[in-house]
């Protein structure tokens, strides 16, 4: 991968010569009512190189993304690395099953103050105002509740089959999810532990693009039924070490017409085989039947979580 002034380039075998190009980037005005000088976020630092950022946004492939390279600034990011709640703590919800194996913390309240307040930033009107002339898609929401993001951490062993993600707020029927960010709070990650991002092509032939969870890199990316991505591969990193991040996700409201939802879409890679690649088509469906139930009946992941502790004899 090679440096550029906004961030990583993704490895991609189309020369920029077939991209096409997007038009003009309006730089919005950022300013108003943000503290230039403590705002976790450099809205001057990002906002100056916002047109040269959107454009590899929109050139990079397999999909739209960027790779930012110290994200936040720099005491803010230390801060809400040193703050991540360990593993062993009660109040992350287990996501554990044939597609994935890592734990997460959604709920605000339970962030520390550090962390917290990074997530503030990065849901403020100021931030989605940078964001959506990042991304080039007007009228981004932020979500409160953080469904299915927040806080995630997997210790050794841990993974995510690549997927797309599920296009729907399972509360909010007209809000449609359209850009992914992930903040990487991984200081001295090494790359034997492996841990890296993946994205891969439409049909599943190859991995287009990858990055390492590094510390104060931010992924940002166009979600939707192309956006396929995880690390597959289970995590190397000694007992004591985790892969760190915070997940934000950001959605547009559909007012009309008929709203056409999908869940989680996990998908085998080549190197699966058949064996693997019906397992998680199988878990896949586990998946979808669960995601159907809890927008019907509006339970929470960490109800479930605590439903499969009691059912599994974990107090």
């Amino acid at each position: 991968m090679m440096a550029t002034s906004g961030g990583w380039k993704g490895i991609s075998p189309l020369p920029r010569a077939n991209r096409q190009s997007p038009g003009p980037v309006l730089v919005p005005d950022l300013g108003a009512g943000v503290d230039q000088v403590t705002a976790p976020f450099d809205y001057a630092k990002w906002g100056g190189q916002l047109p040269d950022l959107a454009k590899e946004y929109a050139d990079n492939k397999p999909v739209p993304h960027i790779l930012l390279q110290d994200f936040l600034r720099a005491e803010a990011a230390f801060r809400a690395a040193q703050e991540f709640p360990p593993a062993n703590g009660e109040a992350w919800t287990q996501y554990k099953h044939h597609n994935e194996n890592k734990l997460g913390m959604a709920k605000q309240e339970l962030f520390p103050p550090g962390l917290k307040e990074v997530t503030e930033e990065l849901s403020s009107a100021q931030f989605l105002t940078w964001l959506s002339g990042l991304t080039g898609i007007p009228g981004l929401i932020a979500d409160p509740s953080l469904e299915g993001g927040g806080l995630h951490q997997s210790t050794r062993g841990g993974f995510l089959n690549v997927h797309t993600d599920f296009s729907h707020h399972h509360y909010h029927e007209h809000w449609r999810r359209r850009i992914n960010l992930i903040l990487y709070l991984n200081p001295g990650w090494r790359p034997e532990w492996g841990g890296d991002i993946e994205l891969w092509d439409v049909k599943m032939r190859s991995c287009v693009a990858k990055y390492p969870p590094l510390f104060n890199h931010a992924l940002i990316f166009t979600t939707d039924e192309r956006s396929l991505h995880g690390f597959p591969e289970p995590l190397r990193c000694p007992e004591h070490e985790s892969r760190k991040s915070l997940a934000l996700y950001y959605y547009v409201v559909e007012s009309e017409g008929r709203i056409a939802h999908r869940s989680t879409n996990y998908r085998a890679r080549p190197a699966d085989g058949f064996g693997g690649a019906v397992l998680i088509w199988l878990d896949k469906k586990a998946v979808d039947l669960y995601s159907r139930a809890k927008a019907r009946f509006r339970f929470s992941d960490e109800f479930a979580s605590r439903m499969l502790g009691l059912l599994s004899g974990k107090k």
